[in-house]
């Protein structure tokens, strides 16, 4: 799925500057997946490890109707998600805000979770190129971070902590956020399909390799506490970790989408409640 945009930061490697040699990423283990090292690599490259390893298993699955196509923005939008991670990714940190994949005016324009462009880039201050997957639907073109339509689930999320903290220094003081899933797929007609939506047997193919690479970046990072953003990202959280026995604690808050119509009455105010049950409003506020 690699275009000529994409090909020079091929998955598998990390390009020249990185301060680190290539990351190899062989086989091991009953699902091959190799252990995250834990020495001498920053936690922003053991993250972005976990990530390369992820699309190797990826390119693998197969998946048919109602699937016709297929975009993995870690790919194409490999630059300015490294640009995200490397800024963002410090180490230290407490919580993990997870979503379940990116949406089509997001993560996949911007390689950002809940990547809405004004966001990314006025706020979040990301920069990069950005390329086109392989297989491109005509109405659903990827214009990258000069996206002109906003993601609402995004710019929700992101405004909220914007105005919280002021600095994004603030929010990833003790925060970072992340997807489950990268890939976002789509039926010959352009709707978006989420994973939920794929056959039982592809859906858990591709859940069964996020999951443990789930487990892989928690405990690579080291958090205590991840917030799946929304009901079914908080669900698989819970059930991958524990079956894998990583411990820490799984909660959740609502999601921002504007297909859910609790969220279009007040999503913020509701968020910012839990998010206060939480202890999370204390540690956004610490001086």
């Amino acid at each position: 799925m690699l275009d000529d945009n994409t090909a020079a930061q091929e998955p598998g490697k990390l390009a020249a500057g990185d301060g680190e040699q290539d990351l190899d990423l062989g086989e091991s283990k009953e699902q091959g997946f190799k252990p995250v090292p834990q020495v001498n690599v920053t936690p922003s490259l053991r993250f972005l490890q976990v990530e390369l390893e992820l699309n190797t298993h990826l390119r693998r699955l197969t998946f048919g109707e109602p699937v016709r196509y297929i975009y993995n923005p870690l790919e194409y939008a490999w630059d300015t998600h490294r640009c995200y991670v490397e800024k963002y990714c410090r180490g230290g940190q407490r919580i993990l805000f997870l979503g379940m994949n990116p949406g089509p005016f997001g993560m996949a324009q911007t390689g950002v979770p809940f990547g809405e462009v004004k966001s990314v880039v006025d706020w979040l201050k990301i920069t990069g190129e950005v390329g086109h997957p392989h297989d491109e639907h005509p109405k659903r073109r990827i214009t990258g971070l000069a996206c002109t339509q906003s993601e609402v689930s995004g710019a929700r999320f992101w405004g909220l902590f914007r105005r919280l903290c002021g600095e994004p220094v603030q929010f990833f003081r003790h925060c970072f956020v992340h997807n489950l899933c990268p890939l976002i797929f789509m039926s010959a007609s352009g709707k978006n399909l989420t994973p939920p939506e794929l056959p039982a047997a592809e859906r858990e193919a591709l859940l069964r390799l996020c999951d443990i690479a789930l487990c892989q970046a928690v405990e690579a990072l080291g958090v205590s506490m991840v917030i799946g953003v929304g009901r079914v990202a908080e669900q698989r959280a819970r059930r991958a970790l524990s079956a894998a026995d990583v411990s820490v604690r799984v909660e959740g808050i609502m999601h921002p989408s504007p297909r859910n119509p609790l969220a279009n009455k007040g999503w913020e105010e509701v968020a910012k409640a839990k998010l206060a049950e939480l202890g999370v409003m204390s540690l956004l506020n610490e001086i």
